[in-house]
């Protein structure tokens, strides 16, 4: 199903959403795995470096806003709408918000490992290091519509 076919039958079951604008992507790794996690209501939150955004002049995200997420080969697999966005250093993400994110055994260490091995190499990819005191952009959601 197209971004907009799927957006069309969400607005048709939840027409409050009607004139809402929206943003469709995926998550940067295993897209797939993670927008089933969404679906099934278990990962409920994101984080994202400020740097990306920053470099990519893109906007910040902010609460109520609405995003279909994608799998691997961009087929929309749910709606989420952000309900909590905030920015700390990667050394101050809470436990909470890692078990938010759903993954693995959904402790603090794992996420630290996990997203530490995630952000080195995406860091050099806009010629930054990464260190733990850089900023991050946590986001909570919540999965408004899923397939």
């Amino acid at each position: 199903m197209s971004i907009d076919a799927f957006w069309n039958k969400f607005i048709t079951e939840y027409p409050t959403y009607q004139d809402s604008s929206y943003t469709a992507w995926q998550f940067g790794v295993d897209a797939t795995h993670l927008a089933e996690l969404v679906s099934q209501g278990i990962k409920t939150a994101t984080t994202s470096g400020l740097a990306f955004y920053v470099e990519e002049q893109e906007p910040l995200p902010k609460v109520d806003d609405l995003s279909i997420v994608l799998d691997a080969q961009d087929n929309p697999i749910c709606v989420i709408k952000n309900t909590k966005v905030y920015q700390v250093p990667f050394s101050e993400v809470s436990k909470e918000h890692a078990y938010k994110e759903g993954e693995g055994s959904r402790t603090l260490t794992y996420w630290r490992n996990v997203h530490r091995d995630f952000f080195i190499p995406e860091y050099a990819s806009i010629n930054q290091s990464f260190h733990e005191n850089q900023i991050m952009v946590c986001e909570e959601f919540k999965c408004l519509y899923s397939i």
